[in-house]
């Protein structure tokens, strides 16, 4: 009876049955299938999330969409999935890598993260939940990606936004929740979560919730959701200051420091909540107040308008607060007032509760209304000086702070502070809270049990007198003494001096020395009075350098600032400070030396306090356990330190003699170092340009020494030419008388000949000349034709070898990507083929291996190896699928190469196309050649008609003429400025013109004698040909005497000449009518100025003209010749004065050599 019973199942494995449930999900037609199968892999899912999401993620995913409309479906869709992404931590399979597969999973398709937003549409409480919690999870996972997918989704920033108007809280709680993860960094997102009425929502939600004072948790996530939209984004900024919303911060600000002193007892955690968020929303405050952002200037008018500072400043104030929050809210105000003149200035009439009242202390209790106000200043300098206990510190710290905001970049106002207290320090009213009164009448007992209460008055001081040279100037003249009870009178950077030096020597607090050591660089900085001030007392100086040197503390920051302090007397001091630039010098090398100086500085450099001062927290840590906090340093100074350092590590480097400029008030103190330096390169310049001046002095000297030996020989040379012509001229006068009648005969053949020859002369010069000019033109045009046909050849060979290499460069790219292609084609195939083949060879033999398994179990596990063949189906076909889809991407690959291809080949037509338009352009090229040919033929023939048109010659020559003026004017030009250069050329010319007017004398007195030899002679036919001789000669000496003298001189000669042409007409008519007359007067002229022999022998050749007429024609054709000869002489001697003239720096133009010319030849004529 039992035979018949059959053995019991195997049991399932936990791999296995997911794997069924899986199935189950994908295959199950009914819903109540499916989520029965859902609800068995959520069983799972705490514990086995790796092997729940590798078989079923995307059916679950799938089911959110096919079941979306049924309720309890999604329900547990959902929370199946948020178990995956939060597994058991004892899960064997935990890991984070889940939660980023997931994450992928979800984000790598946009409609997976539609349909989660899709959701939220619903009005049922778990999906929506659900919903928002898996998109945190997601969001936490991939970030950047989920922000893309969420603004890429249709309605999805309105769809999140819109959930905060949820009643539930849950619901609303985890939309805020995602909200701050996604406003959190994306500017976008921050935006459209404004534009949705996001402030309206979030405040209202502050408002139902109870406020700052009753507000749970999800107040201080609303906060930190506005602190996301609202830090660095300008445009929300503005929206939430024009909406209004400025004015509900100072609302919640108000009932913050109302509520903490309305004495009711809460619960601790309901008042630690309270102060998160009273915190919170004061660090959301300051993100309006970005220092140098483009809004901070109109949030600080709004938030004074709105009355957020004066809440600010009360809740700070407020006794009962905690101190955190006290300092935060100081900070605040600090930021409110910072860099606005219009706010800093009102600050100071605000009214707060005295810091030093305590209404406890005096029975009062909290709702007393009798606690005295005091001015904001008044009771900000209490919290800072009259204020000891270390648990105040960072409320001490923040009070500075907003003094320091006070002062920032009001000179007004740091005069009026400095005023007021300087006052109250003579009246010694205020002593306990007075700056200067601390500082400069310290107690020791105090420095001692409260060092940050002189430490604060330094820094206060410090950013007083920072960069302000009105305010160091006050705070120098105050003293300490009675002079009229004869105490010593000791000024007030002595005074801090000795105090430093003294808590040194007692070895006081370092934070003590540290705040008068950053005051007293600060003040020192840049003041040469402050400087010769501290330098007034020698010790001071001394001690210094002890305590950079011996400092028994051994303190890095004491010991560089001191050394600092040093560096910085040095570079402001001078050779008139008490104690001499080179003495202080002298003291540092020899106490201390350079490689000491700039070690201490080096450290102090490197040391972590000073070296990280931005990225250190200055305030107090209670969980160090520490007596005092680290604190040691101002910010300002810091910056100040920084900028500074190399100029003052460098500073004991510099010579003693070289003193620094500094301008104070406009008015510049010591020695420019650049002013020295440009004066010096100065001097250099001028030494140099004197020297190059003298080494030209000296050679135009010797130019001139030249210059003047040639002018000597060459008015030797013509003084001896004028008086060899003055016995020529004597001597023809002479025979000239005697020859008379024969000239008579020949006079007029003589002047036919002279001018035919003038006239053949002229003629013939003008052919050579033009003959050279047009055969220079010629070959120009010759040259510029060769030169012409071998450029274009050139480039035409050039053109072409370039095109081929294009050519081929083309071609072979082309082949090369071709090949390239044809290879990646080939490999490509060569992949596909392989992995189809292997993938196919491992299926097969997993197929062997199941059906080998299956024929050997048939008999003893029939069920269990149809489950295995079944499940060895399904990953078979899921494998299947996988191939399908790599082979449909290889396909992909494929048809993504052959348009490589494609566009390979698309790019060889263009390229043929390019090299089609090559040719073409080529074959322009030649036909440009061709027509270039015929220009050159054309032009060959033009010159040829050039050739023959003669009379286009003048015109040419004109043109050079016009060419060679212009040259001379540029020759002029650059004359003139050798001018300016060259001062002293103006007495060398000087005396040159000194010459030159000698030269007009001796020209006026030879015209003056030719003019009284022609008035004797004008009736005397012989002394007609004497005076037109002698006037020939003068004409010649005149222009040789012209050409020397330059413009002056050619006016005188051209005067002369028309007065001689004048005289000569007058003298031919006189003739005609008296010659025997004239004969007889010139002949007694002659005898009564020359020897009485001369007078025989001429009438005796009067007598005897008509015998020897022949021969005194050929005597006379000689004696022309002689003449002509003695003319071009002085031709070629004018010609050299000329040019000797142009080198001393004279003008001859050609208009005035033509002048010349046309003289002689009517000279010549008249002859």
């Amino acid at each position: 009876m039992f035979s018949t019973i059959t053995a019991a199942p195997a049991k399932q494995s936990v791999s296995e049955t997911i794997a069924v449930l899986s199935g189950r999900l994908n295959t199950a037609t009914l819903l109540e299938d499916r989520r029965a199968a859902i609800l068995g892999l959520r069983s799972f899912s705490k514990q086995y999330p790796a092997s729940v999401a590798s078989g079923a993620l995307r059916s679950l995913i799938g089911s959110l969409s096919r079941d979306g409309e049924d309720v309890d479906t999604v329900k547990v869709v959902l929370e199946t999935l948020l178990m995956l992404f939060s597994p058991n931590e004892d899960s064997p399979e935990a890991s984070e890598e889940i939660a980023l597969w997931l994450a992928d999973e979800f984000t790598q398709r946009q409609e997976n993260i539609t349909l989660l937003l899709d959701l939220l549409d619903t009005t049922d409480f778990y999906s929506r939940l659900y919903s928002l919690q898996l998109l945190s999870h997601i969001h936490f996972a991939r970030t950047e990606r989920t922000e893309e997918c969420v603004l890429v989704a249709p309605l999805g920033i309105p769809r999140l936004v819109a959930v905060l108007d949820d009643r539930r809280e849950a619901v609303r709680d985890a939309a805020i929740s995602l909200l701050i993860d996604l406003t959190a960094e994306s500017v976008d997102i921050q935006k459209l979560v404004a534009f949705e009425k996001g402030f309206e929502r979030i405040f209202e939600i502050i408002s139902n919730e109870g406020g700052l004072v009753e507000g749970a948790r999800v107040v201080e996530d609303c906060l930190i959701l506005l602190a996301n939209l609202l830090r660095l984004n300008v445009s929300n900024q503005s929206n939430v200051r024009e909406m209004g919303f400025i004015a509900r911060l100072a609302h919640l600000l108000r009932s913050a420091y109302k509520g903490s002193t309305d004495g009711e007892e809460v619960a601790q955690w309901a008042e630690e909540q309270r102060n998160r968020n009273i915190y919170a929303l004061l660090a959301l405050i300051r993100l309006f107040l970005v220092p140098g952002a483009a809004g901070t200037p109109a949030n600080q008018i709004a938030f004074l308008n709105d009355r957020v500072l004066e809440n600010t400043l009360q809740l700070g104030f407020t006794y009962g607060v905690d101190l955190p929050i006290r300092a935060e809210a100081l900070a605040a105000c600090a930021d409110m007032i910072r860099g606005n003149a219009r706010l800093q200035e009102r600050f100071a009439g605000q009214e707060v509760p005295s810091p030093l009242a305590n209404p406890a202390m005096n029975g009062q209790g909290p709702h007393s209304n009798g606690v005295p106000k005091v001015y904001v200043i008044d009771g900000l300098l209490d919290l800072i000086l009259a204020v000891n206990s270390l648990m105040e510190f960072d409320l001490r710290m923040a009070a500075c702070n907003c003094l320091k905001a006070y002062f920032n970049n009001h000179e007004e106002i740091r005069k009026h502070f400095l005023t007021r207290a300087i006052q109250g320090h003579k009246m010694q009213a205020d002593e306990l809270t007075n700056i200067f009164t601390t500082l400069l009448q310290p107690v020791p007992e105090q420095v001692t049990a409260d060092p940050y209460r002189y430490w604060f008055a330094a820094v206060l001081m410090l950013h007083l007198v920072h960069e302000n040279p009105t305010t160091k100037h006050l705070a120098m003249e105050v003293t300490e003494g009675d002079e009229a009870s004869g105490e010593e009178v000791v000024t007030s950077i002595q005074t801090v001096a000795s105090h430093l030096l003294r808590s040194v020597a007692r070895n006081d607090d370092p934070r003590v020395i540290i705040g008068y050591l950053m005051l007293l660089l600060c003040w020192l900085f840049e003041d040469l009075d402050a400087v010769n001030d501290f330098l007034g007392e020698f010790t001071n100086l001394q001690g210094l350098i002890q305590a950079a040197v011996e400092n028994p503390n051994g303190d890095i920051i004491v010991q560089g600032l001191s050394a600092m302090l040093i560096g910085v007397v040095y570079e402001f001091s001078t050779k008139d400070s008490p104690v001499p630039r080179a003495k202080v010098r002298e003291m540092v090398m020899s106490r201390m030396g350079r490689d000491r100086y700039v070690d201490k500085l080096t450290r102090l450099r490197s040391y972590p306090l000073m070296r990280d001062y931005e990225i250190l927290p200055q305030k107090l840590d209670l969980s160090l356990d520490q007596k005092l906090p680290d604190v040691y340093l101002d910010d300002t100074f810091v910056e100040f330190f920084k900028d500074n350092y190399s100029r003052i590590i460098r500073a004991i480097d510099r010579d003693p003699g070289l003193e620094i400029s500094v301008i104070t008030n406009g008015v510049q103190k010591g020695i420019s170092r650049e002013l020295v330096d440009s004066l010096r390169a100065q001097l250099e310049e001028k030494d140099r340009a004197l020297e190059d001046f003298a080494a030209e002095k000296a050679s135009l000297t010797s130019q001139l020494g030249q210059e003047q030996a040639d002018h000597r020989r060459t008015k030797e040379q013509s003084a001896s030419d004028v008086h060899r012509a003055n016995e020529a001229v004597e001597h023809m006068r002479v025979q000239l008388g005697a020859k008379d009648h024969a000239i008579q005969n020949i006079e007029a053949l003589v002047a036919t000949l002279k001018q035919n020859l003038a006239k053949e002369q002229a003629e013939h010069q003008r052919s050579r000349a033009e003959a050279a000019r047009l055969k220079t033109v010629n070959d120009g045009l010759q040259r510029a034709h060769e030169q012409e046909l071998n450029k274009l050849a050139k480039e035409h060979r050039t053109k072409e070898s370039q095109l081929q290499q294009q050519i081929e460069t083309a071609r072979r790219e082309a082949k090369n990507k071709e090949d390239e292609l044809t290879k990646q084609l080939e490999a490509v195939r060569r992949e596909q083929a392989a992995k189809v083949e292997s993938l196919q060879r491992e299926y097969q033999a997993k197929l062997d291996a199941l059906q080998r398994d299956h024929s050997q179990q048939v008999e003893t596990a029939r069920k269990t190896a149809e489950h295995e063949t079944e499940r060895a189906a399904r990953r078979f076909e899921a494998e299947k699928a996988d191939l399908k889809a790599t082979i449909s991407r290889m396909e992909v690959d494929l048809m993504k190469a052959n348009k490589a291809r494609t566009d390979g080949e698309s790019k060889l037509k263009d390229v043929e196309t390019h090299l089609t338009k090559t040719d073409e352009a080529l074959s322009a090229a030649e036909r440009k050649l061709a027509e270039a040919e015929k220009t050159i033929k054309s032009t060959g023939e033009r010159v040829e008609e050039l050739e023959q048109r003669l009379k286009g010659v003048r015109e040419e020559r004109e043109e050079v003429e016009r060419l060679l003026k212009e040259k001379e004017d540029v020759v002029a030009e650059v004359e003139k400025t050798l001018k300016d250069k060259e001062g002293e050329m103006v007495s060398m010319r000087e005396r040159l013109e000194g010459m030159e007017k000698e030269k007009e004398e001796a020209v006026q007195k030879a015209v003056e004698e030719i003019r009284k030899e022609l008035e004797t002679t004008k009736n005397n036919d012989k002394a007609e040909a004497d005076a037109a001789t002698g006037a020939e000669k003068a004409a010649a000496i005149e222009a040789e005497a012209a050409a020397k003298a330059a413009a002056a001189a050619s006016e005188i000669e051209t005067r002369l000449q028309k007065e001689k042409e004048d005289e000569l007409t007058q003298m031919r008519k006189q003739l005609e009518k008296e010659r025997e007359e004239a004969v007889t007067k010139a002949v007694a002229e002659a005898v009564a100025k020359a020897v009485e022999e001369a007078k025989k022998e001429a009438i005796k050749q009067v007598e005897e003209v008509k015998e020897k007429l022949d021969e005194e024609i050929k005597n006379a054709q000689s004696e022309r010749d002689d003449l002509l000869l003695l003319f071009d002489d002085l031709e070629e001697k004018r010609q050299k004065y000329k040019e000797q003239l142009k080198k001393l720096g004279g003008e001859v133009s050609e208009d005035e050599e033509e002048e010349e010319e046309d003289e002689d030849g009517d000279g010549a004529e008249d002859d």
